[in-house]
């Protein structure tokens, strides 16, 4: 099973940087995210791609008091 990831950085071929693989979630574990993109297999995406892949997770919890106000 091939999933899809929300953003997909690629680097300049040039700069010898990791791609990066982001999974965006709502009130959910950052660890249930790696797991989904482990799962899911989210760097089939990147296939023929030679360098280094980082796994992002991103959660945003909605009952956090300490997260930054807009201003």
């Amino acid at each position: 099973m091939c999933g899809f990831s929300d953003i997909i950085f690629l680097p300049l071929p040039h700069t010898n940087k990791p791609a990066l693989v982001v999974e965006l979630k709502y009130d959910k574990s950052v660890n249930a995210a790696i797991q989904q993109m482990k799962d899911r297999n989210y760097t089939q995406a990147l296939e023929g791609y030679s360098g280094e892949i980082l796994l992002v997770a991103v959660n945003y919890d909605k009952d956090n008091q300490n997260k930054p106000q807009a201003l």
